[in-house]
């Protein structure tokens, strides 16, 4: 026993390494985790004293778990036998198949990240981008709300900026759970994002197991609790105006619940800019007949690192105005005992039309439309009527006018296109540049509903 061994110093090196990993994983790190899993839980507690809706248990599960959890939920179960058979594959392939899809969608939520580094970073980003704020807000209406619902955060999809901006208001309220798509599947920005707690999503997927895993977690995060916001359009809206709704992943919330003792309430979120940073390039998209735009959110990075370039320079300057609206609520088991034949169909058309009521009003849309609907060039005067025309016929909730003065709106609109070059001065008088008249009608449409909804009624 007392022997001397000899033995080459990279064999030591290599059993030293073993050894230590080993006495880590066994002793060290569950040590470690079970310190900052307790000091997280002790956080958390203090963090859900301040929210209008704590962070539900389900959010704060181990994410191991959540997709083990997941790929043996019983209806999971059914389509990976489904897969198998219909590939002719065995079916432990078409089981890690359906881990492999649990392992992309499930987040890993992580309350520092969001409120700690997210929810700053997003406050910074948005004031430092736009003057913020914050529309139609009924407060009474959503803390009226019952604490043990889900809550929806249901909007329009302006920009990729949306995000940012409803993740810092909504702050004070809940921690969201977003559904993103591709375009955020790329390292490390991927990573952030689930630590954040957004899933990713395949939206045109054509896989039956694939649909089924996401359509068992949408569920499952439905009946935990978890406050989720969606854009019911699907994506950009390449026009400006609001889209016809997608009803995939509000069939899963409406569909995939097992807990019909919780209710799903949907709080409507209508975003307007007075510059969207993408414009130019949707406006492209839309006029080629595709959806296929780099409209991604590379341009927004691109975008904010020229800013930030700018500004320690000391040549940067805010982009307009950039508000969000919030509408009444609205309860499922209301709609559904009210309507009990509209299904989800008829659902996203109220949820559309609740979106579009708050969409606020903003200089920039404003003159827009005043200019394009003109029929030549219109003088300060003709534009100040044409604007108080328009203002008398939309709800005064819905607009937002800089310092309540509505000649002071309107000259901020006019600062704004001019300093693009999509408007000229001809003899005292403002015109639409031919070339840029999509873009303002891309400006123009994010209102026109209101105007038409109006003139019907």
């Amino acid at each position: 026993m007392g022997q001397t061994v000899d033995m080459p110093l990279w064999a030591l090196v290599l059993l030293v390494g073993f050894a230590a990993v080993t006495f880590a994983s066994h002793f060290l790190f569950p040590s470690v985790r079970w310190f900052l899993r307790r000091r997280l839980e002790r956080a958390v507690a203090r963090l859900n004293t301040r929210l209008q809706r704590p962070i539900e248990p389900f959010k704060l599960a181990r994410r191991h778990d959540m997709i083990q959890r997941l790929i043996y939920d019983p209806e999971v179960s059914r389509a990976i036998a489904a897969h198998a058979q219909a590939e002719g594959i065995p079916e432990n392939v078409a089981f890690e198949k359906a881990r492999r899809y649990a392992r992309e969608i499930v987040p890993s939520f992580s309350a520092t990240a969001y409120f700690g580094i997210a929810i700053r970073l997003a406050k910074w980003l948005s004031r430092s981008l736009y003057r913020v704020r914050l529309g139609h807000l009924d407060e009474v209406a959503l803390t009226r709300v019952d604490r043990n619902a889900t809550v929806v955060f249901v909007m329009n999809h302006r920009s990729n900026m949306d995000y940012v901006l409803v993740t810092w208001l909504a702050a004070e309220r809940s921690a969201l759970s977003y559904a993103v798509g591709e375009w955020a599947r790329v390292w490390p920005l991927s990573r952030l994002i689930k630590a954040m707690g957004a899933y990713f999503i395949r939206r045109k997927s054509r896989n039956d197991l694939y649909r089924r895993v996401l359509a068992r977690y949408v569920g499952m995060a439905t009946d935990g609790g978890v406050t989720q916001a969606m854009f019911p359009e699907g994506g950009l809206s390449l026009d400006g105006a609001l889209q016809p709704p997608k009803l995939g992943l509000l069939t899963y919330l409406v569909e995939e619940r097992s807990n019909p003792s919780r209710d799903v309430v949907f709080v409507p979120v209508a975003i307007n800019y007075d510059r969207v940073f993408e414009d130019r390039l949707l406006v492209a998209a839309a006029q080629s007949g595709s959806r296929r735009f780099p409209a991604r959110i590379s341009v927004v990075a691109r975008f904010v690192l020229r800013q930030i370039w700018l500004r320690l320079r000391g040549r940067s300057h805010r982009h307009g105005y950039a508000a969000v609206s919030f509408g009444a609520p609205l309860s499922l088991a209301a709609f559904q005992h009210d309507h009990p034949v509209e299904g989800v169909r008829g659902l996203a058309r109220v949820l559309m039309q609740r979106i579009g009521q708050v969409v606020p009003v903003l200089p920039v849309p404003l003159v827009a439309r005043a200019l394009v609907l003109a029929e030549g060039p219109l003088s300060p005067a003709a534009l100040d009527q044409a604007v108080t025309g328009m203002l008398e016929v939309v709800p005064r909730t819905s607009v937002y006018l800089p310092r309540d003065d509505l000649s002071y709106a309107t000259r901020f609109g006019l600062r704004a296109l001019r300093e693009r070059g999509m408007i000229e001065d001809c003899a005292g008088s403002f015109a639409v540049v031919e070339r840029h008249r999509p873009v303002l009608a891309y400006y123009a449409a994010s209102i026109a509903h209101l105007f038409c909804e109006r003139s019907t009624d």
